[in-house]
Parts: structure tokens; sequence; C-alpha cells
């Protein structure tokens, strides 16, 4: 029998990207609100944005009947002598994740390309003697919080970072230990790239440990890829958007989540919308919800 994944949400729907941001909604309302839309599950966001105390925030979560199902942070091992900062900021994070009751640690690459301005800060692709490399770090970061946090780290490809398009996941994924490295399959980045999400699932059952739910605007893409734009300015133009109005369609990936059997897998809805009207989340987070819910396995 088919699993429902179980949905969720996260600050990044409410235009949320940084710890602190005076163009960000406050944590207070986006806990209204996200509870208010009818989601039951979050993640933490950026650290710093929610309360880092775990009594304050465990206090909180239980006003609004939310429990927590992920950290995020970004990472930077592809570079040299990077351990001691990326891990400086990975354990505060897990440290939260764990307090909150939590079992898995969402870890995005770092980006080539300044996701403000869109200047290139570094070469877009990894070397041939930089991806073993690589790997070899992240394999280090999923075993240290693995012992001491009890986590899983989810390794979600993103646009504008060394593992972006279908061929470089392909390769990471090869490249990392599979009893240590799962992914967070991000169906908006993985399009944005354009690679295929249905393929990733029937190829890598075993390695998709965790899913951000969200589409791409085809036509957006097109102006994106014509132009060359960074993905800052691709997600002020709308590149992510509501579903069902971009790609990938959801039922089918839905469908292809519910037979993923080996783990009780959380799908959380991450709609880019930095910066936003603070108005501007709450309808389309509502919209969304009932939206997933018509279209497949999901509680």
């Amino acid at each position: 029998m088919s699993k429902p994944a179980l949905i969720g949400s996260a600050p990044d729907s409410w235009g949320v990207w940084y710890g602190d941001d005076p163009a960000q909604v406050p944590w207070q309302r986006f806990l209204d609100e996200v509870a208010g839309a009818g989601y039951t599950r979050i993640e933490l966001g950026p650290y710093g944005y929610l309360p880092t105390d775990p009594s304050q925030l465990r206090d909180e979560l239980d006003q609004r009947g939310l429990t927590v199902t992920a950290g995020t942070i970004f990472e930077h091992l592809h570079r040299k002598d990077s351990w001691e900062t990326t891990w400086a900021g990975v354990s505060a994070v897990a440290g939260l994740t764990a307090a909150m009751g939590a079992q898995h640690v969402v870890v995005i690459p770092d980006f080539w390309r300044d996701p403000a301005t869109g200047d290139v800060l570094e070469a877009a692709e990894l070397t041939e003697q930089e991806w073993p490399a690589y790997a070899r770090q992240i394999d280090r970061l999923a075993k240290a919080i693995r012992d001491e946090f009890g986590l899983q780290i989810q390794f979600h490809p993103h646009a504008d970072s060394h593992v972006d398009t279908h061929q470089r996941v392909e390769r990471f994924l090869a490249e990392t230990d599979p009893d240590l490295v799962s992914l967070c399959l991000d169906t908006g980045h993985i399009s944005y790239c354009d690679g295929d999400n249905l393929k990733l699932i029937q190829d890598y059952p075993e390695r998709i440990g965790y899913v951000h739910l969200k589409q791409v605007d085809p036509q957006v893409m097109t102006k994106v890829r014509v132009e060359g734009l960074g993905f800052g300015e691709a997600v002020k133009l709308g590149a992510m958007c509501e579903p069902p109005r971009g790609i990938p369609a959801m039922p089918p990936i839905l469908d292809a989540l519910a037979a993923l059997e080996h783990v009780e897998l959380f799908a959380i809805v991450e709609q880019d919308l930095y910066p936003c009207e603070p108005d501007v989340p709450l309808p389309i987070a509502t919209r969304t919800l009932e939206y997933l819910q018509s279209c497949g396995p999901l509680r």
C-alpha cells in the first residue's frame, strides 16, 4: 500500500530568506498564518528567524499546534579550509532541530553567483579533482550530524550552486555514501535547471529522503535563460509560482513519492517569494494546501 507524504510548509513560502531582515514578516505572524492556512508541520527556516531558545520555540509551536520537520542551512564545503565555518553553522541548526524532536537537516550548497546582485563569485563548475574532495566532505558532515545529533542529512540541489542540473545531481549521488547522504528533492529547483523529477525518483528511489514541493513558471524561465539572470532576480520575476500554474505537474510527482515505501516522507511546500508584500503569502499558502490535498496521497 502506498504511503501518503506528510505535508508541511516553511518560512520561505512567507518570503523569508534571512535570519534577520526588516523586509520579512515577523516570525509571530508567520507562525500564526501558517497554522491558520491549515498546516501542522514547518521547517525552521534560516537560523535566527524563529526563536533559537528551545523552550520558547516549543511553547510558541505548541500554542499553534505545529511541529518541526527539519532545520535548514547552507554549506560551503567545496571551498578549502571550510570545515570549521560550515560546522559552526550546521551544528547550531542541528542542535535546535534535534531539540524540537525533528529528524532531518536540509543542507544546501552555497551559490557560485550572488543571489542578490547576480555577480559571479567563483567558477560555476567543480573540477574533476574538486568533485571527490567535496563528496568526502559532505559524507563527513553527514556522519558528524548523525553521530552527534542523531539526525539525517537531506542534501538539497539548488539553482546557481555546483549541484543544480540533473547530470550534476546524479554525479553527486554517485560520489557520496548512500548510507549517509539522502536527497531533498526540490521539485522547483530540479525543473528550474531542466531536470526530470520523475526520473530521479524512478532511478534513485532509495536516495529520496525528503521533498520540497514547488513549481516554476515556464515563461519566466525562458526569460531567465535567454538573459542569463541569477536566481535572486528570477525569483523577483516570479520564477517560482503557485501551483498548478507551473511545472512540474504535481499529481504524477505525488503518486511517485507515495510509492516510496522505505521512508516516512515529508513534503514541504516551499515557494520562493523573497521579497514580497506581507499580505501576499497567506492566500497563496491556503490555496496551495487545498490544491495539493486534492491531487493525491497527502496528510
